[in-house]
Order: structure tokens, then C-alpha cells, then sequence
């Protein structure tokens, strides 16, 4: 199977975190049936590499690197590798992210604290950064960052998580403003529930019934990943030429309520 060569991508050069699986991974493959090039990072190899082989098997390039977030370092060096690959680097998605068991704001530790901010909210920042310096230089480019309905409210016992989505809502509005005038959108997506590792981990550990998930949905049902991706291509896409320093809420219904 050969991807679209008359794609919305065709010729692009994409960059997914957090691609080792969920979101990440579907809206690499996402970028990937569109025609472009896509580089992906995760802090996990063999499932990053998992995706970059399915990416190929569309018939465009792959480019797997390991990469920590939240160390500067490397997320500067992945985003020079990744020019020196492919040339430019034109449609970002800023997705890698961690959550935590829920626990009341006077019992959580500064570990925790520390390590959720460093990946959630540092790290956004951190690709941000170094994909910025490149697009400013090629004078175009999009970036979507992945909040999170806890970016937009407050849940008990979730605080450590929700202020970093939110931080990620306030970078992406004031770095927007930056860059408008420059040739550089730069937008969020905020996620509800999503059937991913990561939210069926949570609801195994806390010992979370399906159904209490679906008693707060309208739509009945989880999301699925590509109900991510597919927004996310959206706004990456020029027929999101217009929005600039939006959060945009897929979550089933939740926050209309």
C-alpha cells in the first residue's frame, strides 16, 4: 500500500512526539497517508521504531529517534537531525505527555510535581523552541500542541496534570501571537478521553470502570486516537489557515455540558 502522492502533505516534512503509540502514533501515520515525511520521537525505542516501519510500509520516509522532552538537549538535537534529513521541517505536534494517579494537592510530592511539569509543560516548551528556530528561518510552518480538557477545567485530585495542560494553552496563545505575522501558526488540541495505553493504564490503576468514563460522555463512547489525528492535520493543513492560537476541544461532548 502506497500513500496518496497528491496529498495534503505531499512533500512535507512532519515531526510527531509521543509516537511510540495512541495519539502519537495515529497522527503520524495520519501525516504519513498524506504524503509526508515524518520524523517521530519517543522515550520508548521499540515501540518508535514500530511506527516509523509502518509509516514506511505507506511509502514515504521515516526517521525514528529516541528522544526525553524534557531534556533540551536532545529535542534540539532531533529537530537538527531532522533538517539535516529531510531539508525543512514544516508541520510539528507537540504530543508527548504524562499523567499521574490522581491524589489530593496536599498529598502529592514535589517529584511528582516535577516530573509531570517537566514532560507536560517543559517539554512542550522545549520543542517549541528549536522547531520555532527553524521555522522562522524558512519563514513557514505549523505546530499543534496536545493539551487536554484539563487544560480548559479543574477534576479533583488531578491538579498536577491540569496545571500543566493548562501552561501548555498558555504557551501556544502568546507564541502564536509571535509568529502570526511571520508565517507560523501555531494552535492546540485539547483531547477528552481517548481509549489509549496511557488512559486504559489509568483506569486499570485506579481501578476505573468503563462505564463511570461513559456516564460523563454525551456521545456514549471513548474517543479514538485517529479522532485526534485527524483534527490535528487539520489545523497543520491550509484549510486551517485563519485559526491561529486556538484550543480546540474534541472530548465527545464533555466540556458542552
Amino acid at each position: 500500500m502506497t500513500t496518496n502522492e497528491n496529498g495534503n502533505f505531499a512533500g512535507k516534512v512532519a515531526f510527531v512526539t509521543g509516537a511510540a503509540n495512541g495519539i502519537g502514533r495515529a497522527t503520524a501515520l495520519a501525516f504519513a497517508r498524506e504524503g509526508a515525511s515524518v520524523v517521530v520521537a519517543d522515550i520508548s525505542e521499540e515501540g518508535n521504531q514500530e511506527t516509523a516501519h509502518m509509516i514506511e510500509k505507506l511509502g514515504v520516509r521515516a526517521l525514528a529517534v529516541r528522544c526525553n522532552v524534557a531534556d533540551e538537549v536532545e529535542v534540539a538535537a532531533i529537530v537538527e537531525q531532522t533538517v539535516a534529513s529531510f531539508g525543512r521541517l514544516d508541520a510539528a505536534f507537540n504530543n508527548a505527555g504524562v499523567m499521574i494517579p490522581a491524589v489530593e494537592t496536599a498529598d502529592t510530592s514535589g517529584d511528582d510535581f516535577d516530573r509531570v511539569t517537566a514532560i507536560n509543560l517543559r517539554g512542550v516548551w522545549n520543542c517549541m523552541k528549536h522547531e520555532l528556530r527553524q521555522m522562522r528561518a524558512q519563514g513557514s510552518g505549523t505546530i499543534v500542541n496536545c493539551s487536554s480538557i484539563g487544560g480548559l477545567i479543574g477534576i479533583p485530585g488531578r491538579a498536577i496534570y491540569h496545571a500543566s495542560k493548562h501552561g501548555v494553552i498558555g504557551l501556544t496563545k502568546s507564541a502564536a501571537l509571535e509568529y502570526a505575522s511571520r508565517g507560523i501558526r501555531i494552535n492546540a488540541v485539547c483531547p477528552g478521553t481517548i481509549e489509549t495505553p496511557m488512559v486504559m493504564g489509568m483506569m486499570d490503576r485506579e481501578s476505573i470502570a468503563r462505564e463511570d468514563f461513559l456516564r460523563d460522555l454525551p456521545i456514549g463512547r471513548l474517543g479514538q486516537p485517529e479522532e485526534i489525528a485527524a483534527p490535528v492535520l487539520w489545523l497543520c493543513s491550509e484549510a486551517a489557515s485563519f485559526v491561529i492560537g486556538h484550543a480546540l476541544m474534541v472530548d465527545g461532548g464533555y466540556t458542552a455540558q
